[in-house]
Formats: structure tokens, C-alpha cells, sequence
């Protein structure tokens, strides 16, 4: 009888001892950063080179002389955007990059945008409002406004390693075409290179 109190008591104090252990005090802990913060935890694609490229990229456009008003409107010209395509051997978010050369170019006022990657969301308000929406009010297809530039790009990378050394080269190039022309009007690219080196075990 004793044998079994002492076996049970030795269970309890087991299942103590792992809960403490899996308790609140193995929680993570959670912190806000600075999102404008350069990243270095690794040599791979991360959010600073996101924002550098997304910089410069749209820096270079506006100041060039290649965005002009379609025809005698005074408007910002309308521009559809290409997903970037991704040339390189990582798993990058081509659409984060996309998005964010389009929201900082919209923000300067000097363009507007197709909602190209919106189609099917488009297809799906247009048979509502046909089925649903007063004549007054309903929209329908072949009343949107044509782009007169694509602007459309990808990313590659070079990729070396050295014992514990690697290198890794960036380049992103973006293309704005004249839709009406086929012409390139303008052209740029961006270069990243970055350098990590792999830890000894035990260090």
C-alpha cells in the first residue's frame, strides 16, 4: 500500500512539475518594432528591401518625364499593374512588393490605378447591380475606364555561399509601357546585396 502512495505521489508531482513548465512563464514575449527598421536577421528577401525598392522604384518614375495625362484630360493617367514575377529561388510575396509600388504611387496623386486584379469582384457587382440596383444607379459591363500604361517588372537574385559565408544579389527592374504604342516609356532598376554569415554550433 505504501509502495502504490509513493508511485502515486511521484505521478502527481511529475504532472506538477510539466505544467510549470508549459505554464505562462514559457510564453513568448510580445513587442511592437519599428516597421521602418532595417532587418538583418537574415541574408533572404525581407521588408526593408520592400521598402527600398518600393522608394526608389517610384521615386524614379515620378520625377521622369514618361507619365503624362491621356489625351486632353487633366486628370492622372490611369495605370494597370502586372504582378512583379518572381525570377529568383526564394519564396517571395510578389504581390506585397506589387501592392506596395501601387499605394506609394497612388499617394503622390500623379496616377490612378486599375483595379485589374479585382476582375471577378467587379463581374460579381455587375450581375448584382443588374438583378438588383435601380436603372438610375446600376452600372454594367464595358463602362470602365481604359489604362494607358502597364507597368510591369520582376525580381532575380545571385545567390553564392562560402564555408559559413553567403552572399546574395537583388535585382528588381520595372517596365511602364504605352499600352496604345507598345512603347517603353520608361525603365528602371533597383540592386540589393546582402551578407550573412552561418554560426558555428555552440556558439
Amino acid at each position: 500500500m505504501n509502495h502504490e502512495r509513493k508511485a502515486w505521489s511521484i505521478t502527481v508531482l511529475s504532472m506538477a512539475i510539466t505544467v510549470g513548465c508549459n505554464g505562462p512563464e514559457t510564453a513568448p514575449a510580445v513587442r511592437y518594432g519599428d516597421s521602418k527598421a532595417v532587418e538583418t536577421l537574415s541574408a533572404d528577401f525581407g521588408s526593408t528591401d520592400l521598402q527600398l525598392i518600393a522608394e526608389k522604384m517610384v521615386t524614379s518614375l515620378l520625377e521622369s518625364s514618361a507619365i503624362r495625362p491621356d489625351g486632353d484630360s487633366s486628370r492622372p493617367p490611369i495605370v494597370s499593374v502586372a504582378r512583379v514575377k518572381n525570377r529568383t529561388s526564394e519564396h517571395i510575396d510578389m504581390k506585397a512588393i506589387t501592392d506596395k509600388i501601387r499605394t506609394t504611387m497612388i499617394k503622390s496623386g500623379k496616377v490612378r490605378f486599375a483595379a485589374t486584379d479585382m476582375q471577378n469582384d467587379l463581374m460579381d457587382q455587375y450581375d448584382f447591380q443588374a438583378a438588383s440596383a435601380s436603372a438610375s444607379t446600376r452600372k454594367s459591363y464595358g463602362s470602365q475606364s481604359g489604362a494607358k500604361y502597364i507597368l510591369a517588372g520582376e525580381i532575380m537574385s545571385i545567390v553564392k555561399t562560402a564555408g559559413r559565408e553567403k552572399d546574395v544579389y537583388y535585382k528588381i527592374t520595372l517596365n511602364l509601357v504605352d499600352i496604345q504604342s507598345g512603347v517603353i516609356e520608361w525603365a528602371d532598376e533597383k540592386e540589393i546585396r546582402k551578407g550573412s554569415t552561418r554560426k558555428l554550433i555552440g556558439s
